[in-house]
C-alpha cells in the first residue's frame, strides 16, 4: 500500500506496509501509482513498465526507464511496493497470552475545577464523588504485580478528578510500590496528572523524585484556558497554575511533562494556543482535540475539519521554524519515529486497554480505560476479586487494526493502531469501530509528522550534519 502526498513545497511517498519514506521528484510522484498498479496486474518487465510510465505521463522513454528502475531497486531492498507481513498472523497475535503492565488509578472522583468539557463529570464519572483509600490502592499494585508475568516495568498513572485532592495516598502508594520492587523483581514507573490547583513546593519536590512524569493541564492562552476550565465559582486558574507551571518545567530541566490542552470549536485557531504556550517557556507541549457529542457547543463539528486541518499545517511551519531559529518544542502529535518505532504489538493493537493497561475505581472497580469507567456494561472486576467479566477482556483483546474496516485500507493504520477504542465505542457503539472525525485529523497529523522530518534532515544536510 502507498500513501502520497504533497506538504509544504515535499512530494512525500509512504510506503505503508514497510514504513518507508521518500522524497521524490515530480516524474517518479507521477510515476509511482502507476507502477503500483501495473505491478498488482502481474506486469513486472522493465521495459513494459516503462514505455507504459511514458505514454501515461508523455515523457521521453528514457527518462522513464531510469524512474522505473530506480523505483524497482527500492521495490527489491523491500522499501516500496512492500506486501503486508502482519495479517497472516494476526490470529496468533489475537490469541497470544497478555499480561497486565499498567494502570491508572481514579485517586480522586472529586476536582476542585469544573471544566466545561469534563467526560469525567467534574471527577464524578457519572457516579459519586469519592477518594481511593490506601487500602484500595494497595490491593490494585498487588494486583497488578501478581498479574504482570515476568514483565519488570510497571507503570502507574495517579489520575482524577484531581488526585492532589488525596495527596496522602499518593504517597503512601508510591512508598508501597517501592517496597514490592526489589522481592518481586519490578520496577514501577509512576505518572501524575494534575489541574495545578493545589500544587505547591513539597508535591513538587515528591513529584521530581518519584515520578517519571507529570502532566499539566492547560488549554492555552488566558481567554481560552478560562473559559474552559475556570473553577466551580466561575473564576478562571490560569493565573494561579501558570507560575506553578513554569516551575515544574525549569526543575525537570525541560523534559519528563507535558503541558496538555484541550481545544474545542471556542478555539479552532489552536495553533495560537501552541505558540502562546512555546512563548511561556514549554517545550513540552500536547494539544487534543475534544471529543464530544456535538449537541454541546464546543464540540468539533465536521464542517470545522477543512479549517482544523489547515491550522495543522500552520502549526507544522511555525514547528519548523521554531527548530531551525535553535527555539524549538515538542508538539506531542508530530513526534513520530520513522527509525524504530513501536513493536509490532503496539502497531497493531495500540494502548491495550482492557487487556494490558486498566482503569480502577476508588472503590476498587476496574474498567478497560478512565473512559469507560462509571459505565457498568465495561465492569471487568475489582480488586479483591480479579477479572470476573474475561469476556469483557477477551473482546479487547480481539481489537486491532485487521478488526476494524474502516482501518484496513487507511495509510495511518501502523501509527494510530486503530485509534482509541472509548472513542470509536462512543461514536459507533463498537470498539472495533471508528470516530471518523478523530481519524481525519490523525491522518494529518502523521502527514505533517513525516513531512516535519523531511524539513529538518534537509536542514542538517545543508549545515552538514
Amino acid at each position: 500500500m502507498i500513501h502520497q502526498y504533497r506538504s509544504n513545497g515535499y512530494r512525500i511517498v509512504l510506503d505503508v506496509n514497510s514504513g518507508c519514506v521518500h522524497v521524490v521528484d515530480e516524474t517518479a510522484y507521477q510515476a509511482i501509482p502507476i507502477v503500483e498498479e501495473l505491478l498488482g496486474q502481474g506486469v513486472e518487465a522493465r521495459d513494459r513498465l516503462a514505455g507504459e510510465v511514458a505514454f501515461r505521463l508523455g515523457i521521453g522513454l528514457s527518462e522513464a526507464a531510469e524512474t522505473v528502475e530506480e523505483l524497482l531497486q527500492l521495490k527489491e531492498a523491500g522499501q516500496l511496493f512492500t506486501e503486508d507481513i502482519y495479517e497472516k498472523y494476526i490470529g496468533e497475535f489475537r490469541d497470544r497470552q497478555t499480561v497486565v503492565k499498567a494502570l491508572c488509578l481514579h485517586i480522586a472522583h472529586d476536582c476542585n475545577l469544573a471544566c466545561r468539557y469534563c467526560f469525567a463529570e467534574e471527577g464524578e464519572y457519572h457516579g459519586r464523588r469519592a477518594l481511593m483509600s490506601f487500602e484500595v490502592g494497595k490491593k490494585a499494585l498487588d494486583f497488578l504485580v501478581a498479574n504482570s508475568g515476568n514483565r519488570v516495568n510497571l507503570e502507574v498513572d495517579f489520575f482524577g478528578g484531581e488526585p492532589l485532592m488525596n495527596w496522602q495516598v499518593v504517597k503512601d502508594l508510591v512508598a508501597y510500590g517501592r517496597s514490592l520492587e526489589e522481592p518481586h523483581h519490578k520496577k514501577f514507573r509512576f505518572t501524575l496528572t494534575t489541574n495545578g490547583v493545589l500544587l505547591d513546593e513539597e508535591i513538587l519536590e515528591f513529584a521530581n523524585k518519584e515520578m517519571a512524569n507529570i502532566v499539566l493541564s492547560i488549554d492555552g492562552r488566558k481567554e481560552i484556558h478560562d473559559l474552559m476550565r475556570p473553577h466551580r465559582g466561575g473564576q478562571g486558574s490560569y493565573d494561579e497554575v501558570v507560575p506553578k507551571y513554569k516551575r515544574v518545567a525549569e526543575s525537570r530541566n525541560q523534559m519528563n511533562y507535558y503541558v496538555r490542552g484541550t481545544f474545542t470549536r471556542n478555539n479552532l485557531d489552536f495553533a495560537e494556543d501552541v505558540k502562546h504556550l512555546a512563548d511561556e517557556g514549554f517545550e513540552q507541549i500536547s494539544v487534543e482535540p475534544v471529543v464530544a457529542d456535538d449537541t454541546e457547543d464546543y464540540a468539533i463539528r465536521k464542517e470545522d475539519v477543512p479549517r482544523i486541518l489547515e491550522e495543522y499545517d500552520k502549526l507544522a511551519l511555525e514547528y519548523i521554524k521554531r527548530k531551525k531559529e535553535g527555539n524549538g518544542f515538542n508538539f506531542f502529535h508530530f513526534m513520530i519515529d520513522l527509525e524504530g518505532g513501536p513493536c509490532v504489538a503496539k502497531r497493531l493493537s495500540g494502548c491495550g486497554s482492557g487487556t494490558e493497561y486498566l482503569a480502577v475505581t476508588p472503590w476498587g472497580d476496574f474498567y478497560p480505560c478512565h473512559q469507560f469507567v462509571g459505565q457498568e456494561d465495561f465492569l471487568m472486576g475489582n480488586v479483591d476479586e480479579g477479572i470476573v467479566r474475561t469476556d469483557i477482556r477477551d473482546t479487547f483483546q480481539g481489537c486491532n487494526v485487521y478488526a476494524k474496516e474502516q482501518c484496513r485500507d487507511c495509510f495511518a493504520k501502523f501509527y494510530c493502531s486503530g485509534g482509541c477504542a472509548a472513542n470509536a465505542y462512543h461514536f459507533s457503539g463498537n470498539i472495533n469501530g471508528s470516530y471518523e472525525i478523530g481519524c481525519e485529523l490523525q491522518r494529518k497529523r502523521i502527514e505533517c509528522a513525516i513531512m516535519i522530518k523531511a524539513a529538518l534532515a534537509d536542514e542538517e544536510k545543508e549545515n552538514g550534519l
